[in-house]
């Protein structure tokens, strides 16, 4: 009786208060002022070596020799400059869909490779990566090349009369490029592919599905969100690469970042080099955010 009676005196559990809440949520954050100068040093960095360049180069593009849109209009007026313009796209676009057809089946293998086999597909994705982009492009100019490794060997076995033309073509830009950001495809997919939980698999495969509508089924629509961010990921990096292009690919295939190279190293022309710079910007950030809405990216990232 005497512990049924305290029972029900004792008083309700309450809700903790508003500002006791929030003094638990923000345990462990610093105060905004110590973050504030934590960031000072990044921020001061980035405006003085990176924003600062760039907004005086997109300056210039509209106030050399005075206000004008000249150097904007000369971009759509003369057919050369939009035909780079849309060299550029299709080949971040080719680019973007070899790497996925490539790095898929690759993040899917490091998923479930074991042992030596997971090493050696480890050690092949990430070595290309710690690889300077220099060497890389070099090592097809030595495989591409008139008298390359390609070539003696078409020649050897027969297949051709005399060397074939690979280097400085769209074909010999979309091979290296492919080369060069394959790892940018493979580690997002790679991501995802090891955050899906194998119960779900093994679920449906005890319910009677086949590997390949396992994997048509769970698998593919689980890993899209790795899938979408190594795209976009690829995608810009493409429109943006210089070295490769520029080495593999010669004058025949200027891409935007060579043309902007060219006008303002070798014209000496930086108005026009920031015209073109801004419409590479355009190009990065309008695809980014555009692929950010459509796919809602976030939202398939956060939703489990």
């Amino acid at each position: 009786m005497t512990d049924a009676s305290e029972t029900l005196s004792a008083p309700a559990a309450r809700p903790a208060p508003a500002s006791t809440a929030r003094s638990l949520s923000l345990r462990g954050s610093l105060p905004v002022s110590t973050s504030l100068l934590l960031l000072l040093p990044l921020a001061v960095l980035l405006g003085w070596a990176f924003f600062l360049p760039i907004a005086k180069l997109l300056f210039q593009s509209i106030s050399v020799p005075t206000w004008t849109a000249e150097h904007y209009l000369r971009l759509l007026d003369e057919p050369l400059y939009v035909r780079i313009i849309l060299r550029t796209i299709w080949i971040a676009v080719v680019a973007t869909a070899i790497t996925l057809l490539l790095g898929y089946p690759i993040a899917l293998l490091m998923t479930r490779a074991r042992g030596l086999l997971a090493i050696i597909v480890a050690v092949c994705v990430f070595v290309p990566l710690w690889t300077s982009v220099l060497v890389r492009s070099y090592a097809w100019i030595v495989l591409l090349q008139r008298r390359g490794i390609i070539n003696d060997w078409l020649l050897r076995i027969g297949l051709v009369d005399s060397p074939l033309t690979l280097l400085y073509t769209e074909g010999a830009v979309l091979v290296a490029m492919s080369h060069v950001l394959l790892p940018f495809m493979i580690l997002p997919i790679f991501s995802t592919l090891r955050n899906i939980s194998p119960d779900l698999t093994k679920a449906a495969l005890n319910l009677g599905a086949s590997r390949s509508r396992t994997f048509l089924s769970v698998t593919l629509p689980l890993s899209l969100p790795g899938v979408f961010a190594g795209c976009l990921l690829v995608f810009v990096l493409a429109l943006g690469t210089f070295i490769t292009p520029a080495l593999v690919g010669g004058p025949r295939t200027l891409m935007i970042a060579t043309l902007i190279s060219q006008q303002a190293t070798e014209f000496l022309n930086w108005p026009f080099a920031g015209a073109v710079s801004f419409v590479l910007l355009v190009l990065s950030v309008g695809i980014t955010v555009v692929f950010r809405r459509l796919l809602g990216i976030e939202r398939m990232v956060t939703y489990d």
